[in-house]
């Protein structure tokens, strides 16, 4: 069924977050990320604290809540003592400055005068001093879309969080690589009014933020947090969505979501919410032929339940394809206890759970037919703490939408992270001194669009091809090959640059990130020279990803010392078939002659023999 979203109110923001080239924001350690053994760890606790009003983010407090144990893997050659927080930050990083303001130019932002590097409390562990450094660069600004302006409320530079390793319930292992890496970050004003005009500011912005020659490409370079709401409904923020063609569904289903919470807040207006009192159910179901149950009495675990009164037949209710209220319920519970997931009556009889368990589950709890009951089995603190999320996830259907961040799901759905943030949790920081930035001297990039359309226009490159340079990381040195040797044709640089790359990756599983930028130097100097053959730079590639290149190998063949080595073979082979020729003469000449120049002074060596 198709929504009036003008209708519905649907207004919606995007986040971009683009990572920057260069050193780190606020130290000289490099951006490359790694995935080799590391040398160190270390291992902290982080608490929650107040914001310069005195106040404590309720982010940040439900993370401290979860008491872990944060362990940090570094590097003795590319981690210093700013990212492990023992020493302050460094001046912030200039280049990185640069490139924003070049941002903040393209969408006709007002740039700040005075920017000050502020602190943003973070306490899930990804940054190891419990914040985020951030700065406010400028306000203001627009981008046009087909559905009208979209303006821009802020742009910041700001720092990366560590990269996520591993977690479980008691610890969270991050890599420092990632830490401190420059961060542009764009904030649209709620200004999209539908599914389709998210995805095309999303790309319009992708698209400036690529006409920049100091932002980093490739995934996970940049992300998108997506900001949803309806009429009657609340913002609710998608973090980090990767996948830029699942936008559209990701705010349908979000929009859809909201509707049937508001209709399920229509029709509890009449109702009230029994108060939590959470009962051990343990003895009635110890002859349960449920696995879960009877895994967790084998622990030492406990069953327990809540009533929740008037909301049986709700919490089967779907929400989203494949997505109910019971699945909101058990989203809560496994982020604030850490629970393998919930029991709810609209779902049993299941699960082992038979109808003569759900009767004496009902009787206990005092169930009347409307009611519904809520089951946890676990570890009998954590399972409290599961059924608690419960009930105040029950209590906020009566007040409409609350207000958090959820992550996407691969099919557009998605699922509850955290509280939504408060202004509570940024204060100023006091290691770094305001900064001034100088406009005068900052230069306006050539456009991505622009650059695609000069590039089929100079270079006569296909529309795809012109694409696929303009936007990969091989760019800079694209238009360096082009212009140093004129006689090579673009679009075989081109080619050589970004489809040859990918072929090596697909078809030996060879990792085409280790060639260099002087690896591909020398490869073109040596085809400017006629020493290797275009029919070879694979091989040539190849030999260079595994370190064992050697121009010796492939050096060419003078036209006469190729013809008279392929005339000796075909001597010594009379009988041979053309075929089996041409096998022993590529044998021989590998690397030294291209197939087609091989295949040539075959057939005429043949042909003069029979004359």
């Amino acid at each position: 069924m198709k929504m009036d979203y003008k209708k519905l109110g649907l207004k919606c923001g995007i986040e971009i977050h683009q990572q920057l080239e260069g050193k780190k924001l606020f130290c000289n350690c490099p951006t490359k990320l790694r995935d080799d053994q590391h040398n160190f760890e270390i291992r902290r606790k982080l608490r929650a604290v107040a914001g310069e009003h005195g106040d404590i983010d309720v982010a940040a407090q439900q993370e401290q809540l979860r008491d872990k144990t944060f362990i940090y893997q570094g590097y003795d050659d590319t981690t210093c003592l700013v990212e492990t927080d023992s020493e302050p930050p460094h001046q912030i990083n200039e280049e990185a400055l640069y490139t924003s303001l070049q941002f903040c130019k393209l969408v006709n932002a007002d740039i700040s005068p005075v920017v000050q590097v502020m602190r943003k409390t973070v306490v899930d562990g990804s940054n190891t001093s419990g914040f985020q450094r951030t700065a406010l660069i400028a306000r203001g600004g627009y981008i046009n879309t087909s559905e009208g302006k979209v303006g821009i409320v802020n742009i910041s530079l700001e720092e990366d969080a560590c990269k996520i390793i591993s977690e479980d319930i008691k610890e969270k292992v991050y890599c420092l690589d990632k830490l401190g890496i420059p961060l542009i970050e764009i904030g649209t004003a709620p200004d999209i009014k539908s599914p389709e005009q998210c995805l095309e500011t999303s790309k319009r912005l992708g698209m400036l933020l690529r006409s920049l020659s100091g932002v980093k490409r490739g995934l996970g370079t940049i992300r998108q947090d997506v900001n949803v709401s309806i009429a009657g409904g609340t913002r609710i923020e998608f973090k980090g969505v990767q996948e830029l063609r699942m936008i559209p569904t990701i705010v349908e289903l979000e929009v859809k979501r909201q509707i049937e919470l508001l209709k399920i807040k229509e029709e509890l207006r009449n109702l009230r919410l029994n108060g939590l009192n959470i009962v051990d159910l343990s003895v009635l179901l110890n002859d349960c032929d449920s696995k879960v149950i009877k895994k967790t009495i084998e622990k030492n675990g406990k069953i327990l339940g809540i009533k929740l009164h008037g909301f049986n037949g709700l919490i089967g209710r779907e929400l989203q394809p494949n997505y109910r209220l019971g699945t909101e319920f058990a989203g809560r519970a496994k982020i604030k206890a850490g629970v393998g997931g919930i029991f709810h009556s609209d779902e049993l009889p299941n699960y082992g759970i038979e109808e003569k368990e759900i009767k004496r589950i009902r009787k206990k709890l005092n169930c009347t037919p409307d009611d519904a009951f809520v089951l946890v089995a676990d570890n009998e603190n954590k399972a409290k703490i599961a059924l608690t999320a419960v009930h105040e996830r029950a209590k906020e259907l009566f007040l409409g939408i609350p207000k958090e961040v959820r992550k996407d799901q691969v099919d557009g759905t998605s699922r509850y992270m955290r509280p939504m943030p408060g202004a509570a949790r940024m204060y100023p920081e006091t290691d770094v001194p305001l900064i001034f930035p100088d406009t005068k001297e900052i230069k306006l990039p050539e456009v991505l669009e622009e650059k695609i359309e000069r590039y089929q226009k100079d270079f006569s490159l296909s529309v795809d091809l012109a694409n696929f340079v303009a936007k990969s990381d091989k760019v800079k040195l694209f238009e360096e090959l082009v212009e140093k040797y004129p006689k090579i044709k673009a679009a075989f640089i081109a080619e050589t640059l970004t489809s040859t790359t990918l072929d090596i990756k697909r078809k030996y599983e060879l990792d085409p990130g280790k060639l260099t930028e002087d690896n591909f130097r020398e490869l073109f100097l040596y085809l400017s020279q006629d020493k290797i053959h275009k029919d070879i730079i694979l091989d040539v590639l190849i030999d260079m990803i595994k370190g064992i290149f050697d121009i010796k190998k492939y050096e060419s063949l003078s036209t006469e010392e190729l013809h008279k080595t392929i005339k000796k073979i075909v001597e010594e082979n009379k009988d041979a078939p053309f075929g089996a020729l041409m096998g022993i003469c590529m044998k021989k000449l590998a690397g030294k002659a291209s197939g087609k120049i091989i295949s040539e002074n075959i057939k005429k060596i043949l042909r003069e023999g029979h004359k």
